[in-house]
């Protein structure tokens, strides 16, 4: 072997060496911090060491090979990666006192102070949990307790009596406003006030309450996750609140209450933040049991905007996406697109956009008034019991929406009041009872090939009442249609339809008594 060669070798053996250090020194392997992998004792402290050591320089990826680990509450730190290989599997600790003090956090869009959230960081950088690994919530004990004490009567404060005298400073601290809610669980993984988080390909169970939760946070992305929590109370899949640029991908979702929530605080307090939930792509996810596939609010009192669903699977949800809020919230819902989805046996409504959410008396418009506007619809394919409500407020109607290349098969129709602003294009609506279409109170509704193949005896198509300024093009009524059009109301006018093919509806256009002004049909 001549020198140059030598040399040459020599050269690639050192920078392999090089290499395999540098990489050693980045990777903090947590058993040789002292972790348990028998999931024997708790590995609490050393999770913590291996953390600071990393943090000491400059950041690096907290490794936990295969095996068991039971640990108390993990904090991340800058530039820090949890990564968990496949077969490790990290239980969290079901002992309520190891998760005191108390630390900053966000309940039901609530500033407040609570218990340590299982994994927490609060304005740090760079951070992640990777890996095919499990973490497990534990959250039996924290859901039985949660009902156990939740409420507000005054003998349900039971459980924060036994630390009033250890833990005062902080017990003292809680917001006024939640106190009276009882006993707070603490969320799963909770972000505050962090950039660049990144949670890929893990699966996470049994969350004491809402699962993944960044709050005000910015350039957030989850992807590949598994989240599967049982029939349980609050157990949220993810619920990016407040944050900005939000991604969304790949994810399978069942739990005991909504697969994905986005939210952005709650009246008083959200408006004081005055952060919105904006800039978020949800997108190849499937959702199974949970109370909603995709839902806005009701805590969005710091508004919701620029937001797309796309692509997704939504299949035995009780709804699939629903937008709710109530008088008292104040904030706005805008710019919101749902695109190439398909939901299968939902349990109630496929889409459901409520302004009534709680039963609030009606009250002058002011910051207290929420906003739903310029929210659409396009290429759905869905099986539900009904197929759309729309209900806004008399004082704020819901305004520009849109439903276009939609099929539905639905116990019930869409139905539709305080409104303005809609428009149905080549929807297809097939029930079982009721009109395909139900619309009242509202104004400007453009229908353009709207059909349905289901036909009930003395039942409209489309049901109108006290509706303004419609106009109906290249509708058909199919064969067996008794009624296609129903006109009441005498605040009904300005209705008109052209171009329609009526020609098989035993009436193509009734109109009742009370309806002041003609319908015009060219």
């Amino acid at each position: 072997m001549n020198w140059s060669l030598q040399m040459r070798v020599f050269i690639s053996l050192w920078l392999v060496f090089e290499a395999f250090q540098i990489n050693a020194q980045n990777f903090y392997n947590v058993t040789d911090f002292g972790a348990k992998n028998d999931g024997s004792e708790k590995a609490t402290v050393a999770i913590k060491n291996a953390i600071e050591a990393a943090s000491e320089k400059g950041g690096g990826t907290i490794f936990f090979p295969a095996g068991e680990y039971l640990t108390g509450p993990i904090y991340l730190k800058s530039n820090i990666t949890l990564h968990l290989d496949a077969g490790a599997y990290v239980r969290f600790s079901d002992t309520f006192e190891d998760y005191l003090p108390f630390v900053q956090s966000r309940y039901e869009g609530l500033m407040t102070r609570s218990f340590q959230p299982l994994i927490y960081a609060y304005e740090e950088e760079n951070i992640a949990i990777v890996g095919r690994g499990t973490l497990d919530g534990q959250g039996k004990e924290w859901w039985y307790q949660a009902e156990r004490l939740g409420g507000d009567k005054k003998e349900n404060y039971i459980y924060f009596d036994q630390y009033e005298e250890e833990n005062a400073d902080t017990i003292n601290q809680y917001s006024p406003h939640v106190t009276k809610r009882g006993f707070l669980r603490p969320p799963f993984i909770q972000p505050m006030y962090c950039k660049n988080i990144r949670i890929e390909g893990i699966t996470i169970k049994n969350s004491p309450f809402w699962t993944v939760t960044p709050e005000f946070c910015e350039n957030v992305t989850i992807t590949g996750v598994t989240i599967n929590n049982p029939p349980s109370p609050n157990t949220d899949g993810i619920n990016p609140s407040s944050c900005r640029y939000v991604r969304i991908s790949d994810c399978h979702i069942s739990v005991g209450d909504d697969c994905i929530t986005i939210k952005s605080g709650k009246n008083e307090s959200g408006r004081m933040m005055a952060t919105p939930a904006e800039n978020y792509t949800i997108t190849n996810c499937t959702m199974l049991s949970g109370h909603g596939g995709v839902v806005i609010g009701s805590e969005m009192s710091g508004d919701v905007k620029k937001i797309t669903i796309s692509n997704c699977v939504f299949d035995g949800t009780d709804r699939g996406i629903r937008i709710k809020s109530t008088r008292g919230r104040g904030g706005v819902v805008e710019d919101i697109r749902v695109d190439n989805v398909i939901m299968k046996n939902i349990r109630k409504e496929a889409i459901r956009l409520n302004m009534f959410y709680s039963k609030v008396p009606e009250e002058p418009v002011s910051e207290r008034t929420p906003r739903f506007r310029n929210i659409h619809f396009s290429d759905l394919t869905i099986d539900t019991k009904v197929a759309a409500e729309l209900i806004g407020l008399p004082e704020m109607p819901i305004e520009n929406i849109t439903f276009s290349n939609i099929n539905i098969t639905a116990k019930e129709g869409i139905r539709i009041t305080d409104a303005k602003q809609i428009e149905l294009d080549h929807v297809e609506i097939n029930t079982e009872i009721g009109p395909a279409l139900e619309v009242s109170n509202t104004q400007d509704i453009e229908i353009f090939g709207l059909k349905t193949y289901t036909h009930h005896e003395g039942r409209p198509t489309i049901d109108f009442e006290n509706v303004k300024e419609a106009y109906l093009q290249g509708n058909r009524a199919t064969a067996g249609t008794n009624i296609y059009l129903e006109v009441k109301g005498a605040a009904s006018e300005n209705i008109l339809l052209k171009n329609n093919f009526l020609d098989q509806a035993a009436t193509p256009v009734k109109k009742s008594k009370d309806v002041k002004y003609k319908v015009k049909i060219d």
